[in-house]
């Protein structure tokens, strides 16, 4: 009989690194989605008072959070890309 000290052709195979998962809780997403929230806010607003040039500030509001939104991914604040599959073929998002 042997002991485990004795064995030492013992493997350890680990599964590969779990890959960045943040769920898109994420500075760009968030800036992005309240400056959306406010937006519509302002149009729905405008709707009730049958204001059209406050329903266009409330487009404007939503436009310009978007933007916001992608900048601040470009800066590198947002859900990262996935990584390049080897052999230079098309990026995949990751397995969950």
């Amino acid at each position: 009989m042997t002991t485990m000290a004795e064995n030492t052709n013992e493997y350890a195979y680990l599964p590969p690194a779990a890959p960045h998962h943040n769920e898109g809780k994420t500075v760009a997403s968030w800036t992005a989605m309240a400056g959306v929230t406010v937006g519509a806010l302002i149009s729905a607003i405008a709707v009730v008072l049958a204001s059209v040039v406050l329903f266009v500030v409330g487009l404007v509001v939503i436009a310009v959070a978007l933007v916001v939104g992608l900048v601040l991914r470009r800066m590198g604040l947002g859900q990262p890309d996935p990584e390049p599959v080897a052999g230079g073929g098309p990026r995949q998002r990751p397995q969950r």
